[in-house]
């Protein structure tokens, strides 16, 4: 049905991609599938998805690279399947936008408890973007976040793509100026209990918010550091 959230599954094993498209597609969602990066860019390029699962280790193309695709041109949530039990490898693609990774083998029951997390966050349940009640502009130095497009754009217009977990954090903080906000208050604005685990990509995600934001991400103006207690967003906002 058209208002199953869709999902494209990128995996270069056959053996994994078509029994795990079948469960999904059992359990209400809509699936697409790819074996390779490139045919996966085809279909992003025809169809707009919810979500995208998608395997690191894959032929020519890994998962990295097009998690980081991915991340530069929508805000397409993201989940990494990867067979490595190296941390850095999870890591590395928090760190390029990923919302959340599940490691092989997995039960198909825990990927669909993940699955179903992130959608919560980014979807109304029927695959159709979040648009928060009344829309809002908050303007901060040379920043405005509309919370009805969910987007960050520059003083030009441009729009500047944020994943998921980047436009929550950003959001508590201009709704929550000059206030100290540990990495515990912004894991339930940004995502809520049900990933504990993530905790720790708070910090990664300001890493790649300063990114995009700062003028010098290594001095940071906009968001500040305070030494245990968390980060505070030490603009000025204006609701437009």
């Amino acid at each position: 049905m058209a208002d199953e959230p869709h999902i494209l599954l990128v995996d270069d094993e056959r053996d994994i991609r078509e029994p795990l498209a079948s469960y999904l597609s059992r359990n209400g969602y809509r699936v697409s599938k790819a074996g390779d990066a490139a045919a996966a860019r085809q279909l992003l390029a025809a169809h707009g998805f919810d979500l995208v699962l998608l395997d690191i280790m894959m032929p020519g193309e890994d998962g990295l690279a097009l998690t980081g695709f991915i991340r530069a041109t929508a805000a397409t949530p993201v989940i990494l399947l990867t067979a490595r039990a190296e941390e850095t490898d999870r890591i590395v693609g928090l760190e390029i936008g990923a919302d959340d990774y599940v490691t092989k083998p997995f039960s198909p029951r825990e990927l669909l408890a993940r699955i179903k997390a992130v959608l919560r966050r980014t979807s109304n349940g029927a695959g159709q973007p979040v648009r928060a009640p009344e829309a809002e502009s908050y303007a901060f130095g040379p920043w405005v976040l509309k919370t009805g497009e969910r987007e960050l754009v520059d003083r030009d217009g441009v729009a500047i793509p944020l994943s998921t977990g980047e436009y929550n954090i950003l959001h508590a903080f201009v709704t929550h100026p000059r206030r100290v906000l540990s990495r515990e208050q912004l894991l339930d604005f940004s995502q809520g209990r049900e990933l504990a685990a993530f905790e720790r990509s708070i910090d990664n995600h300001i890493s790649r918010l300063r990114k995009k934001i700062e003028e010098s991400p290594s001095d940071p103006k906009l968001i500040k550091t305070v030494w245990g207690g968390g980060y505070m967003l030490a603009a000025e906002v204006k609701r437009l």
